[in-house]
């Protein structure tokens, strides 16, 4: 039984009528990390693994959830929206909160989601969620709302309720993903383009299944080493206000008036921002390898540079590194632990899988977390012409 006819079967256990299906996916970070805040571009995909939801509204202000893989239900009204100790209710109360405060006329709603989106993974399991449950509510109640203003109620959504400075990446992505492509994302201007992925590419994911205390503090810190960057920078050249805008000479210009560390900072996210564009390059040309070069560049960027990798992740990169089946490797992510992301050719998938797992065992007694993956559509409703295959 898949997700959605596990979700579908559940609701009709615990409620009358037929629910609106959606399908809500994870995505990837091909390349383009920590430059979302300092307004770059990012090169995300959406992916096959999905969060399902089965959902219909109520005639009262009540919105009921099940959560299906944990076993768990919850139950909130429109008129007492409270910040929930078990974690997971906050990501549907927060898109609630959005609808109302911008003055929707939406009801209550009864909701079984579930999925195979592993948490903690970077995967985005959140923003699954977040755009998912905006899409279905929309639709529901007739909202009308564009999809870009979806995307900006689901990251407001985890913004100010759930309390999570993330950019608009995961949002995004999940709401304008496309099968075989990669999204080119100008986080200023929101203006994107599409990059094919070629078939014979196997996506993987290994995951080093450490979480660094560094993670949260440390990403607060590089967001303000980015700032004092802009701030020196913009003595010389006004018109900067973001890394964004700042180019290698720019850079160079003002090296003597910053700290060492302050530098190496700006340095990383000037040229991850080139990297981005000069990797959408290759994949026009479908030049994985030199797609692959980038990635590589860019994970030493994170390490070298940047400072958030962690020896775990640093492991994962060196094993496939020089293996003629791989195309590309780097840390995802925030950093200080999560997963490599991986661009393997298919038939070699299984090989270099069992050569990571027995190296990384070896290397920290403990075997990584395995994910194979494809990228697939965005957010949908799941229409009734395909509800023979639920």
């Amino acid at each position: 039984m898949n997700d959605l006819s596990a979700v579908k079967k559940t609701f009709h256990e615990h409620f009358e009528g037929e629910p609106l299906l959606v399908r809500s996916p994870g995505r990837i970070n091909l390349i383009g990390e920590h430059t979302d805040y300092n307004q770059g571009f990012v090169l995300p995909a959406a992916i096959d693994k999905v969060i399902s939801f089965a959902i219909a509204p109520r005639k009262d202000t009540e919105c009921r959830l099940i959560a299906q893989n944990l076993n768990e239900d919850f139950q909130f009204s429109l008129f007492n929206i409270r910040r929930s100790e078990k974690g997971w209710p906050n990501y549907f109360m927060g898109v609630v909160q959005q609808l109302l405060a911008s003055h929707r006329q939406i009801r209550g709603f009864n909701c079984v989601f579930g999925g195979d989106i592993p948490i903690g993974a970077g995967m985005s399991s959140s923003a699954a969620i977040e755009a998912g449950l905006a899409l279905a509510l929309n639709c529901i109640f007739e909202l009308r709302i564009d999809d870009i203003d979806l995307v900006k109620l689901a990251q407001k959504a985890e913004n100010e309720f759930v309390g999570v400075r993330c950019g608009i990446m995961d949002q995004f992505i999940n709401i304008f993903g496309e099968p075989d492509q990669a999204l080119l994302l100008d986080c200023r201007s929101l203006e994107y383009s599409y990059y094919p992925i070629a078939h014979d590419i196997a996506v993987v994911l290994f995951d080093t299944c450490v979480s660094h205390s560094l993670a949260s503090s440390e990403y607060n810190r590089r967001r303000e080493e980015c700032g004092k960057g802009v701030e020196i920078i913009h003595d010389l050249y006004p018109a900067v206000t973001h890394l964004r805008d700042v180019t290698s000479e720019m850079l160079t210009r003002s090296k003597s008036s910053m700290d060492a560390i302050i530098y190496k900072r700006c340095k990383y996210v000037v040229e991850e921002n080139d990297r981005v564009l000069k990797a959408c390059s290759s994949l026009n040309l479908n030049d994985m390898r030199a797609f692959g070069r980038f990635m590589y560049g860019s994970h030493d960027g994170l390490s070298g540079e940047y400072e958030v990798s962690c020896k775990e992740l640093d492991f994962l990169v060196s094993v496939v590194r020089d293996h003629p089946h791989v195309y590309g490797a780097r840390m995802m992510g925030g950093g200080f632990g999560g997963c490599t992301i991986n661009l393997i050719e298919p038939a070699a998938v299984d090989e270099i899988s069992a050569i990571v797992s027995a190296r990384y065992k070896t290397a920290f007694d403990r075997e990584p977390k395995i994910y194979c993956t494809h990228i697939g559509p965005g957010t949908a409703i799941v229409g009734k012409e395909t509800d023979e295959n639920i």
